[in-house]
């Protein structure tokens, strides 16, 4: 009965098509998620030891991203760009042409911002999970806040926040669907074109589905085992320690 109402053939011709999305899919989240672990990291830092004016911006920044949706944020940039760029003509004598930034850029940008506030929040409460006495211990051996930051207190604060980065990275990869509506042609995109033309869509989708599925299923067993390495890394070190 399933297979009456769903057209398999039609799905499985389509499916290398739609596999075509995945490298825009990809793109979008690992850029966003590697520019998110550096933001991320300094606005972390930013708020944790309270520097001036920055704190109060981040703290503000941080609400805007989680209290607005990720697609009004990529409407916000595709259509605000063009804007900002033709008022700089307008002031400056300029020629930026919006016309030429492909609407990739706008997803990398859109999709960055909105994950380093994210990743600021898992990094702060990460690295306030990391003992004060350890930062104590480091200085009194005449490391530096910066030494002991990057020896001591953010080697173990990434494992503590590894688990929470990995889901951050599925989430980005399944959020990428979104980037269709700024016109970057990725999976779901791909999916949607070849449905308007079949008029097939509960195929289309099925197929993007499961092409999203198998893809945050091989990056969340890739995460696991991360973990568990440094995780007995991590054990190792406290044995010799002890």
């Amino acid at each position: 009965m399933l297979f009456s109402i769903i057209n398999l053939e039609f799905a499985l011709e389509q499916f290398p098509e739609v596999l075509k999305g995945v490298p825009a899919t990809l793109a979008i989240a690992v850029v966003a998620m590697i520019f998110g672990l550096v933001f991320g990291l300094l606005i972390a830092l930013c708020r944790i030891y309270q520097v001036p004016v920055l704190n109060r911006f981040f703290i503000v920044y941080i609400s805007f991203i989680r209290g607005t949706p990720l697609l009004v944020q990529l409407y916000v940039f595709f259509y605000g760009v063009p804007v900002l760029l033709e008022f700089l003509n307008e002031q400056t004598g300029t020629s930026f042409d919006a016309s030429e930034i492909s609407p990739l850029i706008y997803a990398f940008i859109a999709f960055t911002l909105n994950t380093s506030a994210y990743q600021a929040e898992i990094f702060r409460s990460s690295i306030n999970a990391v003992s004060a006495g350890q930062m104590e211990a480091a200085q009194s051996v005449g490391m530096t806040t910066a030494q002991g930051l990057w020896r001591i207190i953010l080697p173990q604060a990434f494992v503590v926040a590894l688990p929470n980065l990995g889901n951050t990275f599925i989430g980005l990869i399944k959020a990428t669907s979104l980037a269709f509506a700024v016109k970057v042609v990725e999976i779901l995109a791909i999916a949607r074109i070849i449905a308007n033309d079949g008029y097939r869509f509960l195929e289309m989708y099925l197929v993007a589905s499961l092409i999203y599925w198998v893809i945050s299923w091989v990056f969340e067993v890739l995460f696991a085992v991360a973990e568990k390495k440094m995780r007995r890394y991590e054990d190792r070190a406290a044995g010799e320690a002890a």
